[in-house]
């Protein structure tokens, strides 16, 4: 699931390579136009006294490519970002990062839909898994699920809080038979390799502490508490 890719290009400070288009009466590129950089890249659209501003196509040699909206020289607004890996953002940017609500879709087939920040999952989301059809619905933290989510399975669906990436404390399972089991996960750490060593390697697993079956109830996420309410 990287959020890698490719998105360095030559910023025009040094060499401007080729250029073909239109100029203001400064010289500068102003306009439609097409640049060939020094380093092999290319880009074709609008740009703003001398700079890549409106919309454009910018291709790396590495087979990366944006086709979006810029703002002096940086991705800015919206725009698709094509990623060497096979990889794809769909969405919003703001400086030249993920920013906004967008849609990434994964080498995998896993796809992300919701809001970003600094070019990480942050805000409500929802993250698809494409193997098992599975599905988390809550709230992301820099990248990992954190405080109340819900995780959406064929049968049966958990709704709690999440703790970097793991549930955590109270919640439920909601069983489409028409019943709810409620209890706890526990996060327990235990320590692998030679207790002598200077650093051990230290692992959580996951324990699920059942409490009690009950019927149906209606779940209310609260995102300011961070935690989950039952009205039962």
């Amino acid at each position: 699931m990287s959020d890698v890719g490719s998105e360095e290009f030559d910023d025009e400070r040094g060499s401007l390579g080729e250029y073909e288009g239109d100029r203001n009466e400064a010289g500068e590129r102003h306009g439609q136009g097409k640049a060939v950089l020094p380093n092999g890249d290319t880009y074709q659209g609008a740009y703003e006294n001398g700079k890549r501003s409106g919309q454009g196509t910018y291709k790396f040699k590495n087979g990366a490519r944006y086709t979006g909206e810029w703002y002096m020289n940086l991705k800015h607004g919206e725009g698709t970002f094509y990623y060497p890996d096979g990889s794809k953002y769909e969405g919003m940017w703001v400086d030249d990062q993920r920013q906004g609500l967008g849609v990434y879709t994964y080498p995998n087939g896993d796809t992300y839909n919701g809001e970003w920040l600094h070019h990480q999952r942050h805000g409500q989301g929802a993250y698809t898994y494409h193997d098992t059809g599975s599905q988390y619905v809550g709230t992301w933290i820099m990248g990992k699920m954190e405080s109340a989510g819900e995780l959406i399975d064929l049968n049966h669906r958990y709704q709690g809080n999440f703790i970097n990436n793991n549930p955590s404390g109270p919640g439920k399972y909601v069983f489409e038979i028409g019943c709810e089991q409620h209890g706890e996960y526990l996060q327990i750490e235990q320590v692998k390799g030679d207790a002598e060593e200077e650093e051990p390697a230290i692992t959580t697993i996951l324990k699920w502490k059942p409490k009690e079956i009950t019927g149906l109830s209606v779940w209310t996420n609260e995102r300011d508490s961070g935690h989950t309410a039952v009205e039962e």
